[in-house]
């Protein structure tokens, strides 16, 4: 380590000669000169760290791992090796590039061969999700055609049910999720009949749901905000479909749209709610309200649970840029019979939550 002759005066000065040149501007710009020059001090920590961390690593002990929620953890395992290492940069002074060097791996991947920076995680699934919205764009518009050519028909033959319409949908949504994940059914027995109304209920975690949902081939109908239908072939789609409009946070529409619902559970088909009347942003289930329940109660239909799992993971509320890898899981619980729609509400929720405490 050379230190200039400058530098060197200055801690060969006596007390009150350092004193003096602490007070005047040459010591401040030696200090500058001195913190900017020997920066590298500071390097002494960053490549010790380094070293820790590439030794660590050399004896399989510590591991990132990337979890169910997405945020890097830390843990210890003695018998895994070390399968690929994420390189991150910390910082830029002086045009000296500084690293850390760290192991990146998605938990649950079963073989140490699934180990991918975090950086090479993100672009993944943000192509993934580019490649998602090319699919179901190509669907819709090759699906769509049918669905008009069959609409007068399904007017006159079928103006409630639908049943040729949620068909063609039920193809576009499998069309669309099949190559991104899978869907695994558990229940499906508890499904009442294609001809019997019902008003199913499910918790909400992503904009993969109604794609998810409408797999199971059922001609119930959605409730959506009314700016949906403004979209350009997914609209019309809806439109078609006999999905149900909705303004939120209008008690004028709200009451329109369960006048509606009940219109069709009296005419033979089935609504589908999502109680807590948003997504969740946090994966946990949210209150439900009471609109579905009311309806079912006055209608005296069943009202059917379904629990979701694993949309949420696999593109998160506020995250629909992106399609991470997993699996979803479709649980239909038993229908629920029950005049009062407090207690519907009540068993209806507590169906859903113990399952997803459960299985989650």
């Amino acid at each position: 380590m050379q230190f200039s002759d400058r530098t060197r005066a200055y801690f060969g000065y006596s007390v009150r000669k350092r004193a003096t040149l602490r007070n005047s501007c040459n010591f401040r710009r030696l200090v500058f000169h001195c913190v900017y020059k020997y920066s590298f001090l500071m390097d002494l920590y960053i490549i010790s760290f380094s070293s820790f961390i590439l030794a660590a690593a050399q004896k399989n002990f510590l591991h990132i791992s990337r979890a169910h929620d997405h945020e890097p953890r830390c843990y210890f395992s003695p018998n895994e090796g070390l399968n690929r290492y994420c390189i991150s940069k910390l910082y830029n002074l002086n045009k000296l590039s500084r690293y850390v060097v760290a192991k990146s791996e998605l938990a649950g991947a079963g073989t140490p061969d699934a180990s991918y920076s975090l950086s090479e995680v993100k672009l993944f699934s943000k192509v993934r999700g580019v490649c998602f919205y090319a699919v179901t764009a190509i669907a819709a518009i090759s699906l769509i055609g049918f669905m008009i050519v069959a609409h007068p028909f399904v007017l006159l033959f079928d103006r409630y049910r639908r049943k040729a319409q949620h068909f063609v949908a039920k193809l576009w949504a499998a069309a669309t999720v099949a190559p991104f994940f899978k869907i695994e059914y558990e229940g499906l027995e508890n499904l009442p009949s294609h001809d019997a109304p019902a008003v199913y209920v499910s918790n909400h975690q992503s904009f993969l749901d109604i794609y998810t949902l409408l797999t199971l081939g059922r001609s119930f109908k959605f409730i959506s905000k009314t700016a949906i239908f403004l979209f350009p072939i997914i609209g019309w789609a809806m439109s078609m479909m006999g999905t149900i409009p909705l303004k939120r946070m209008d008690s004028r529409s709200q009451l329109e749209c369960l006048k509606r619902c009940m219109d069709l559970i009296g005419n033979g088909a089935s609504v589908f709610f999502f109680p807590e009347g948003t997504r969740s942003k946090d994966g946990k289930l949210g209150d439900f309200k009471k609109g579905a329940f009311s309806v079912a109660a006055k209608t005296r239909v069943p009202v059917v649970p379904i629990t979701l799992i694993g949309t949420g993971g696999i593109m998160p509320a506020g995250m629909e840029g992106v399609v991470n890898s997993g699996s979803v899981k479709v649980i239909i619980h038993k229908p629920i019979k029950e005049t009062d729609p407090e207690i519907l509400r009540q068993i209806a929720r507590n169906t859903i939550l113990d399952t997803l405490k459960l299985r989650c």
